[in-house]
């Protein structure tokens, strides 16, 4: 029975002990490892903070390009047909959508969304605009039917989707 009870008196404390250096080490790993967890988070963000915010520019640029005032304006020329210049308008658009479609990985689901509605609505005004044209008609004439169609829309969809996409740009800093 002694020596049990001498077993007993020794073991309880080593047995207090063992588990104290488990936790202390447990402890320690543990903060180690979420120091490694926070590098590694600020290394991704330096990284990719950058990568984002060109993003973001990227698709401003889009926006002001596929704009019908802007649009509109630069691809101009009197001499063509309204029905040849809705598929210039149509191609540029095209062209700069799919020249910034990876950007989508860099931005919300909602603003990638956005865009592509006020693209979507861009597109739309121009083939509804030049659906109501006959083929003698010039691209000055689509130009005019386009402007209007847009002011009489509701909202402004650039506009609006610009003012979403820096709000998010300034949730980011």
């Amino acid at each position: 029975m002694d020596n049990l009870t001498d077993l007993i008196q020794i073991l309880v404390p080593a047995g207090l002990v063992l588990y104290a250096v488990f936790l202390v080490v447990r402890s320690f790993l543990q903060k180690q490892f979420d120091a490694q967890l926070v590098g590694l988070r600020m290394k991704t963000t330096d990284t990719i903070l950058p990568i984002r915010l060109q993003a973001y520019e990227r698709i401003c640029l889009l926006l002001e390009r596929v704009s019908p005032n802007n649009m509109l304006l630069r691809l101009s020329d009197p001499n063509i047909s309204a029905f040849d210049f809705q598929q210039i308008l149509l191609a540029e658009i095209r062209e700069e959508l799919n020249h910034n479609l990876s950007q989508q990985v860099y931005m919300s689901d909602e603003a990638w969304n956005k865009v592509r509605a006020t693209v979507n609505t861009i597109i739309a005004v121009i083939q509804e605009s030049a659906q109501e044209m006959n083929h003698e008609k010039s691209s000055i004439d689509l130009a005019q039917k386009i402007f209007d169609k847009m002011m009489r829309l509701d909202a402004d969809p650039v506009g609006d989707t610009l003012v979403f996409v820096k709000n998010e740009i300034r949730q980011i800093f």
